[in-house]
């Protein structure tokens, strides 16, 4: 049957055009689709309602089974003691309160008693009360509070009512163990509902951005062959209109940083003529030192500016959220912390500062601007340095071809389907065997071994071989068929770390006079001492004390400060970018090239081609250097900074097995550096040997200290999987202290017992996301099939000098990098430009 003869979609169409708006196909397909008992995936442009998509589907089939009669039995709009309805998964704090803000104008308008409810870190103590005793109709709700929720006892009722799950924003959950999360809840949930109500269809939807595996995602999500699935996928272009800001001039020697605030003052025009504007860097750190440069070229935007990132506090990132809304702001510089899609009205310009490192990362900027239907995103490129702007021609190109990226789905992260184990014994408990055939059919879990399922409960009840003897790693025990948890230290501690994201210790901070600011990582507070100031919020504040695992500050007197730090700050090149970027490089030397980008660097490399050599997409750079600081070897994959990290190790290694040499590393997104003090013995007809893919993943062991590697990513498998207890709030155990009892536990199971789980995830984790083996062998690959261009001269390149930039900037202050920058500029100018080239 046909939706559209249906009271409910009447009143919803009704409702649509009392506000002037008409549904757009995809919305009206999504309807139907849901309305007929389908699954799915819906994927749409920014700003096209895509949450309406799914959740007005569930508003029509309300107002259908809500009973109206003429006799008036129950009248529309009466409230019948239900529960939960729909449950709403979103990754991020900041797109519930947004979404819930729109949920709730919907009901309120169609006369629907329905309460939206959400559910995160910041929900407080009384709303978690209430809902625990009557669930709202639709609850917003992360990863991390859906498992706090199953850990709850008399859970299972929570579901009674439930007729669907949708998973926002899909695919920022789909790369991580968040969706791991994700398909472990959906699971359970699917399977108490067929323990209690086996009538019942429970549907499964995800909203998604455009990814390169739409299908796999969707697989992922949905991978239950009963239910019927389809992707429901938008008609409609959305226009992105791409826009470069452009120095006046360009140094023919680039590093990474100084062209960033040197364009600063063009910045301004840009705020004062948008209604709002949405600064995005790719760090906190950058946030900071862009927010104190904005502020030191006009004054005039104190009061109207702010930062919005995770490590400032609640009630703050709630102010300037809404005041985006309202837009009292004239410009919010953030992070990823508003990437997804929050809807600020107001917000008509965004701007990127320095590469997003991918083509999915910026589309999704974008779209934060011009949010309505058909109106145009505006997003401003500001490159850091000069070779930025070629990739400001290859974002451009890989947009209008809409070459973006995948997101591969994490499988056998053990780590937290051992938390998720506890988290139901803690709960009501679990049938081994039940639990077994659901974990079974998620994507994650699959394939998983008898053998493996059998460690893993003897891991949870008796600590596994090596800890058999330690009383707290015997967690859950058998009940009567059931396993539970019965401590409840046990259980206490458990609820306080249910998560995948481990971070260091981070530590509130607070005005000695009163009122929270953010949060600072243990990290960076260890390296600062009272009297030193440093920028949070954008505020100077001068370090007084630490009290309690509170920092406490008062307002600095300096105009200049340190900026923190935080984990993770570097992000690395798509293998897409990557992709695109090369084959741009084809056109920097071409005089009649449309991209002004590229037309405007063209000087660079000319200088580049006169000193050295222009790297085209089939072609492969080697540039060997002599200078005062030794012999350098440049090379140039294209491939980003983690996979060039390993290669260089890679390189190196091969090198000094056959001559014993010692080489010092640096590498940036483009390429990398090996420095030696004597002569770097190159055979040019073995250099392909070098770079070969044989042997190559005991060459990475033997090259890189994988064990090293492994060690440090066991640190979050540890803390996941719990075996290392993180603290209680506001007593952290300090990153020092995890690291060192997760390597004794990294120690004691290499030793003892070598067949561990976590021991083997640690070593595919370092393999497959650190290394990133599959792409270090597909880049080898690849240039197995390139010309091999080999370039000696005496002078740093427009292509090198970021890179070696980038090595000197680890050991020197500001003051000491730009003096031996001008130094290096200098000679480079002074030497004469030679060159020997060779092609292989």
């Amino acid at each position: 049957m046909s939706i559209e003869k249906s009271k409910g979609y009447k009143m919803v169409m009704k409702w649509l055009k009392s506000n002037k708006k008409k549904p757009f196909q995809f919305q009206k397909d999504a309807w139907q689709y849901y309305a007929e008992g389908y699954s799915g995936l819906v994927n749409a442009p920014t700003g096209f309602g895509k949450t309406y998509s799914l959740f007005l589907a569930a508003v029509i089939e309300e107002l259908n089974n809500k009973s109206i009669t003429e006799k008036g039995i129950e009248k529309q709009g009466s409230k019948t003691k239900t529960g939960l309805k729909l449950l709403w998964i979103t990754p991020l704090r900041s797109l519930a309160k947004d979404l819930g803000r729109a949920m709730r104008e919907v009901c309120l308008e169609l006369e629907l008693d329905w309460q939206i409810g959400i559910r995160n870190g910041d929900t407080p103590p009384n709303e978690k009360l209430k809902q625990k005793k009557q669930m709202p109709e639709v609850m917003i709700i992360t990863p991390e509070s859906l498992h706090l929720l199953l850990a709850q006892k008399g859970n299972s009722a929570n579901f009674d009512y439930l007729q669907a799950i949708v998973a926002d924003e899909w695919h920022e959950l789909l790369g991580s163990k968040r969706g791991v999360q994700t398909e472990l809840a959906i699971s359970r949930i699917k399977g108490i509902l067929n323990e209690r109500h086996p009538e019942r269809l429970l549907r499964i939807w995800g909203i998604s951005a455009t990814i390169g595996n739409m299908q796999q995602a969707m697989d992922v999500l949905v991978p239950y062959k009963e239910l019927l699935k389809i992707i429901i996928k938008a008609d409609i272009k959305k226009k992105i209109d791409i826009r470069s800001i452009l120095p006046d001039h360009i140094d023919m020697l680039p590093w990474a940083g100084h062209l960033g605030h040197k364009l600063a003052h063009k910045l301004l025009p840009i705020i004062h003529k948008s209604k709002t504007t949405l600064i995005f860097t790719n760090t906190r750190g950058q946030a900071e030192l862009w927010y104190q440069n904005l502020l030191g070229l006009d004054e005039n935007l104190a009061g109207l500016i702010a930062i919005h990132h995770g490590s400032i506090d609640f009630e703050l990132r709630n102010w300037i959220e809404d005041s985006l809304h309202s837009g009292l702001l004239k410009a919010v510089i953030s992070t990823s912390s508003l990437d997804l899609g929050v809807d600020f009205k107001p917000v008509d310009t965004v701007v990127q500062i320095g590469s997003p490192k991918g083509v999915a990362r910026f589309l999704q900027r974008a779209g934060r601007s011009g949010h309505s239907p058909f109106e145009t995103s505006l997003i401003y490129f500001l490159p850091t340095h000069a070779l930025e702007l070629v990739e400001a021609a290859a974002i451009k190109e890989a947009a209008k071809n809409q070459n973006i990226e995948s997101r591969e789905p994490v499988v056998m992260a053990f780590d937290t389907l051992i938390q998720y184990l506890v988290t139901l014994a803690v709960g009501d408990g679990f049938k081994e065997e039940t639990i077994y055939q659901e974990i079974k059919k998620t994507h994650c879990f699959q394939e998983i071994l008898a053998a493996e399922w059998l460690w893993i409960m003897q891991f949870i009840s008796t600590g596994g071989d090596s800890l058999t003897a330690y009383s707290e790693f015997r967690k859950v025990v058998n009940t009567n068929g059931l396993w539970k948890v019965e401590s409840k230290q046990i259980a206490l501690r458990h609820r306080l770390h249910i998560g995948t994201i481990v971070s260091d210790a981070m530590l509130k901070v607070k005005f000695l006079t009163g009122g929270y600011i953010g949060m600072l990582e243990e990290s960076f507070l260890a390296k600062i001492k009272p009297g030193n100031s440093f920028t949070l919020a954008g505020k100077i504040l001068e370090f007084v004390m630490l009290k309690d695992m509170t920092v406490l500050v008062r307002k600095s007197k300096l105009k200049n400060a340190i900026t923190p730090s935080w984990l993770g700050g570097r992000i690395s090149l798509s293998a897409n970018l990557g992709s695109v970027l090369r084959e741009k490089y084809n056109d920097t030397l071409n005089p009649e090239q449309e991209d002004e980008e590229l037309r405007l660097i063209r000087p660079l490399f000319e200088r580049q081609a006169e000193v050295s050599h222009v790297p085209k997409n089939d072609e492969f750079l080697i540039e060997l250097i002599h200078t005062r600081d030794g012999y350098h070897l440049f090379a140039y994959p294209f491939e980003g900074r983690l996979v060039h990290e390993i290669m260089a190790a890679l390189i190196a290694y091969r090198i000094a097995r056959k001559n014993p040499i010692s080489f010092s590393i640096a590498m940036n997104d483009y390429g990398f550096e090996l420095l030696s003090e004597q002569p770097i013995p190159i055979n040019e007809k073995e250099l392909k040997l070098l770079f070969s893919p044989q042997n190559l993943t005991d060459d990475i062991v033997a090259s890189i200290n994988a064990t090293e590697m492994a060690k440090r990513k066991f640190r979050d498998i540890a803390c996941i999987s719990g075996l290392v207890f993180q603290g209680y709030p506001g007593k952290y155990i300090k990153n020092k202290h995890l690291q060192s009892s997760s390597g004794l536990f990294f120690n004691v199971f290499s030793d003892y017992d070598k067949h561990n789980l976590l021991l083997r995830q640690a070593f595919d984790e370092a393999f497959y996301q650190q290394i990133e083996e599959p792409r270090l062998a597909a880049a080898l690959n690849r240039i197995q099939s390139s010309k091999i261009v080999i370039i000696k001269t005496n002078t740093y390149t427009p292509l090198c000098f970021p890179i070696k930039v980038d090595s000197l900037r680890e050991n020197m202050s500001t003051e000491e990098l730009g003096k031996r920058i001008q130094r290096m500029t200098a000679e480079a100018e002074k030497k004469p430009k030679k060159k020997n080239d060779h092609t292989i």
